[in-house]
């Protein structure tokens, strides 16, 4: 189904390097909370002692504490989304804006960084920050799928799948941008009196990703919500690692047959989760993740087409194909139509992946590349 045996390495690729890649990018976030909260030097002393112990703990609690981080995490999370609550309606309170003010402001970014990045009119923006969402969703989307054969129902798992989408991708997207915006002038006092910054600096340092983010919380939520995080992001950490290891072990499986285990996998996908930090590959997630989120979008649609509509039509088969070149074919061919030939006149470029591989696919695996058996 989808890629086939040895297809599916190029399902764990793109997968993998995401999700690998949010294992490391909020190793980075979380570091530094520890870094701003404790007021260290970001050193490489503090790096290989602060990173370690993460990667220590993400091993240990995905290999053998995971039922004790779904039995806890659940209360946690729950609690830094009350501080976070908190943090909101302190900040909403202590604004001297209205409620419009702080739903509908301008772009932070100044016009030149925006120019850089394509974005010149209103409509730009939507597009960008669509096809930014896109690569993180649809990630979401096949997790909760994987994990969803332990759900009760598809039901369940398709309102599961939903909710988790609609916070990742909504509210703390609006939450988000409500706390760096409104909290920015509290932020500039705090950078200029208590780290000594010129107001120069400052706003370079409010936007930058993840230190202001992180900064930005400790500022307004304190110790509480300093240890609350800390505790609610451990969940996320175990499942990015869990998932990890299982793109990590069907690339091993499907290229060389190689099974160690998972704890095997569990501890390569954190050690490249740490190059990645040292080895600077952390700027390639940022700017290849709109096309991942256009390579999964064409992933999903191939498994979905294959499950839904080619399936019924083709029958099974007691062979498993080692490659489904129709697959790997429509996959390829949506990427590359969505994200180049096609983006000047269409450029919410998921839509462009899904269409393509609902036309392709069913033409290529039910007629000309149908296969054997």
């Amino acid at each position: 189904m989808g890629l086939g045996i040895r297809g599916s390495v190029l399902a764990s690729l793109i997968f993998g390097f995401l999700i690998i890649g949010f294992l490391a990018l909020e190793n980075a976030l979380l570091y530094r909370g520890v870094i701003f909260f404790f007021d260290l030097d970001n050193n490489l002393l503090n790096q290989i002692f602060i990173y370690g112990l993460f990667t220590i703990c993400w091993i240990l609690l995905t290999a053998f504490g995971f039922d004790l981080v779904s039995r806890v995490s659940s209360v946690m999370l729950v609690g830094f989304l009350m501080v976070l609550l908190w943090v909101i309606i302190d900040i909403v309170s202590g604004a001297e804006r209205s409620v419009s003010e702080l739903m509908l402001f301008e772009s932070q970014f100044p016009p030149d960084l925006l120019t850089r990045m394509g974005v010149r009119s209103d409509l730009d923006k939507f597009v960008f920050g669509l096809n930014i969402l896109v690569g993180p969703a649809c990630a979401l989307a096949l997790n909760t799928a994987d994990f969803g054969r332990y759900g009760k129902s598809p039901t369940h798992i398709g309102i599961a799948a939903s909710v988790g989408i609609g916070f990742q991708s909504l509210i703390m997207m609006i939450v988000g941008g409500i706390l760096m915006f409104a909290g920015s002038d509290i932020m500039l006092e705090h950078y200029t009196t208590v780290q000594g910054m010129s107001v120069q600096e400052v706003p370079r340092q409010v936007l930058k990703n993840p230190d202001s983010i992180a900064a930005t919380f400790m500022v307004f939520a304190g110790a509480t919500g300093f240890i609350l995080m800390f505790l609610a992001q451990a969940k996320a950490q175990v499942l990015n690692a869990y998932s990890s290891s299982l793109c990590l072990s069907n690339m091993s499986d499907a290229l060389f047959g190689w099974r160690p285990g998972r704890l095997t996998f569990v501890v390569l996908a954190n050690v490249i989760a740490l190059l990645m930090l040292y080895g600077h590959i952390l700027e390639l997630v940022e700017q290849w993740i709109k096309l991942l989120g256009v390579l999964l979008s064409a992933l999903s649609s191939v498994i979905i087409m294959d499950y839904f509509v080619v399936a019924k039509r083709v029958g099974e088969s007691d062979q498993v194909e080692q490659i489904n070149w129709a697959g790997v074919i429509s996959l390829v061919t949506a990427v590359v139509l969505a994200h180049w030939v096609l983006k000047p006149w269409q450029p919410i470029e998921v839509l462009s992946s899904i269409a393509t591989v609902a036309v392709l696919y069913p033409v290529l695996r039910l007629w000309l590349l149908r296969p054997r058996g």
